[in-house]
């Protein structure tokens, strides 16, 4: 466990939600282990069949979403995934984030936080359901899955919970073929843009937010990565921080470590102990 997250940490209860075609549970629950909290790795089928208890998610602080290809992608990245939670789980979502819950949607799992509505969440009042989708992950301009390092630029005004303290930049590794972010109108876009619900941005070896192939994968407007509803607490991102958990997953960690620059662990880990700090502070 890191030094800096407090043995109370344990006390925090963390539900990933796994099955379906999705693969990236293992890194995700050592995430969020590594950051202290206790993790529960359950399946979809199994959450559902719970589906009538209004305290499915009671005693969970923290909702994974996890990466991977939920139903083989069929129809588009996350909406057979989202399509079951929301008509079989949709009140006991709503009433998870209204009474404080944060949740961490990391590739497939942000597809399904938008398709959810819950991202960028908007234009829904508490104790509503869960609001219309108003956003969406489509193809890569550069058509096909593709497998990269990314650099990110982080927006230390944005409301996020997860990435309080990451940056100026933080790099991961982004895997992909759905991930060009898209607003239902300008209206929406221009309303998440002033809300600063964009937390993470493709960049340049500068540092620069850019839309250029390869440093931005898929061509995201802005360079949007990421992101976050009004509260800060409910965060999506296409590249993975689960992939990043140990310095010697960086493909450039002999150079880092001759050079004395190797970090003590993967800087991934820091979203997963950003978010077990805010669940902690309630």
């Amino acid at each position: 466990m890191p030094s800096d997250v407090v043995k109370e940490a344990r006390d925090v209860r963390v539900l990933v939600l796994t099955g379906y075609g999705l693969n990236c549970e293992a890194e995700t629950a050592a995430g969020f282990s590594r950051a202290g909290a206790t993790v529960d790795l359950v399946h979809l089928s199994e959450i559902l069949e719970r589906a009538g208890n209004a305290d499915v998610l009671a005693g969970y602080h923290i909702l994974a979403f996890i990466g991977g290809f939920s139903f083989g992608d069929h129809i588009q990245s996350g909406r057979v995934f989202a399509n079951r939670l929301r008509f079989r789980l949709g009140d006991a979502l709503s009433r998870f984030v209204d009474d404080g819950g944060l949740a961490l949607g990391v590739c497939n799992g942000f597809q399904t936080l938008v398709c959810l509505g819950l991202l960028p969440g908007v234009s829904r009042a508490r104790g509503a359901p869960l609001a219309a989708q108003q956003a969406a992950l489509v193809h890569n301009d550069r058509l096909g899955y593709f497998d990269t390092w990314v650099k990110l630029a982080v927006d230390p005004g944005s409301p996020c919970v997860w990435t309080r303290g990451v940056g100026p930049t933080i790099e991961m590794p982004s895997r992909h073929g759905e991930g060009k972010l898209l607003f239902l109108d300008e209206s929406l876009r221009d309303e998440v843009l002033a809300s600063r619900l964009v937390p993470v941005r493709y960049a340049d070896a500068s540092g620069a937010p850019t839309e250029a192939w390869p440093d931005n994968p898929n061509g995201s407007p802005g360079g949007v990565a990421g992101l976050c509803d009004p509260t800060g607490r409910i965060f999506g991102l296409m590249p993975h921080p689960d992939a990043y958990l140990y310095p010697e997953n960086h493909p450039d960690w002999i150079r880092q470590r001759d050079a004395g620059t190797l970090p003590s662990a993967g800087l991934g880990l820091r979203i997963f102990e950003n978010g077990v700090r805010a669940a902690l502070a309630g």
